[in-house]
């Protein structure tokens, strides 16, 4: 079942093993949240947590022999198992018994971040097992959650305020959860949240992923940098948007190295917290003063460039991450 669809199947009881798996942690986190505040009533005495690197062979019969145990206190414990990925034969041997004939006041748990892979047994396919899906939600999913939270916090938001918050924190379930409940507070008094609200109110998280992107390039961690930006592509920022971005970047880095002041001054002349100015210099430091020059010209050339037709945003991208992630000598290049 669809994460949404979680609480609401609560109300018929718990499962006896449950599989939470996907790469969203809010999901997965929230989940065990309501499993415990519903059914555990000592986590003291009730709860025992596995790591799935240890759960090998024989040792697997730890975890079974906590799930055959009665609670103490309570009506159910929980026996919780993060990336457990057993094979076929540890699943025969060890686990099929238990699936089969699960103890009715014990929840197993088994969380875990993919699918199983090569040789790992597909635990969604045992007996008794209740497959929630965590994965990255779609559009839809996030809307129908955060209109969802806005309506049981008895807050009218339309369709055009969720769509807001969803695009502002880049469809990260983990912001979203965040800055609804930060909206649900600033609108207590009034009962609703409206379009002006949100922009006053949420982080767009836009911006942070850009911090995120110029920061790799500081860090010259490709990798990081890549997968950022190919992230901003897909949640709607075009190749412009990035190329701007990354031209303020290297006049920011270029700026610093010209004023040749303390942090203090040289925040107060190009109107910065002095914090960003220290972690910008770090940055220009290690990238160096005549590269950094060097960068941002070229930079502020491929701009030009697209803007008078002489390259196509796609080829101005690629050209300005080669220059900043290659060793070739960029100085004095134009477009």
């Amino acid at each position: 079942m669809k994460f949404v669809f979680f609480k609401k199947s609560l109300e018929e009881g718990a499962s006896p093993v449950y599989l939470f798996e996907g790469e969203e942690e809010y999901f997965k986190e929230r989940g065990e949240e309501m499993l415990k505040e519903k059914f555990l009533s000592e986590p003291s005495l009730n709860y025992t947590a596995f790591a799935g690197e240890a759960l090998k062979g024989a040792a697997i019969t730890a975890m079974v022999s906590a799930a055959e145990s009665f609670p103490f206190f309570g009506q159910k414990r929980i026996v919780k198992a993060t990336e457990f990925y057993p094979t076929e034969k540890e699943y025969e041997q060890y686990l099929q018994k238990y699936f089969s004939d699960p103890q009715p006041t014990t929840i197993l748990l088994i969380v875990n971040s993919h699918a199983a892979q090569g040789k790992a047994f597909d635990l969604k396919k045992a007996p008794n097992v209740t497959f929630v899906d965590c994965s990255k939600g779609d559009d839809e999913t996030l809307l129908r959650w955060i209109y969802t939270r806005f309506k049981r916090a008895g807050i009218r938001a339309d369709t055009e305020c969720c769509e807001r918050v969803m695009r502002y924190c880049l469809s990260d379930m983990s912001r979203i959860a965040g800055e609804t409940e930060k909206l649900i507070d600033y609108a207590c008094e009034s009962g609703s949240v409206t379009s002006e609200d949100v922009d006053l109110v949420v982080y767009k998280d836009a911006a942070y992923k850009t911090y995120e992107m110029t920061s790799a390039v500081g860090a010259k961690n490709y990798g990081k940098y890549i997968a950022v930006c190919a992230e901003l592509l897909e949640k709607g920022m075009d190749e412009m948007g990035i190329l701007n971005a990354l031209c303020a970047y290297f006049r920011t880095l270029y700026g610093i190295t010209a004023i040749r002041k303390d942090d203090k001054e040289t925040a107060r002349i190009l109107g910065m917290k002095e914090y960003a100015v220290k972690m910008s210099r770090r940055q220009a430091q290690a990238l160096g003063e005549r590269r950094v020059q060097a960068l941002y010209r070229y930079t502020f050339e491929a701009v030009n460039s697209v803007k008078t037709g002489k390259r196509t945003l796609a080829s101005a991208l690629l050209c300005v991450n080669a220059a900043i992630f290659g060793e070739q000598n960029i100085a004095g290049q134009g477009q």
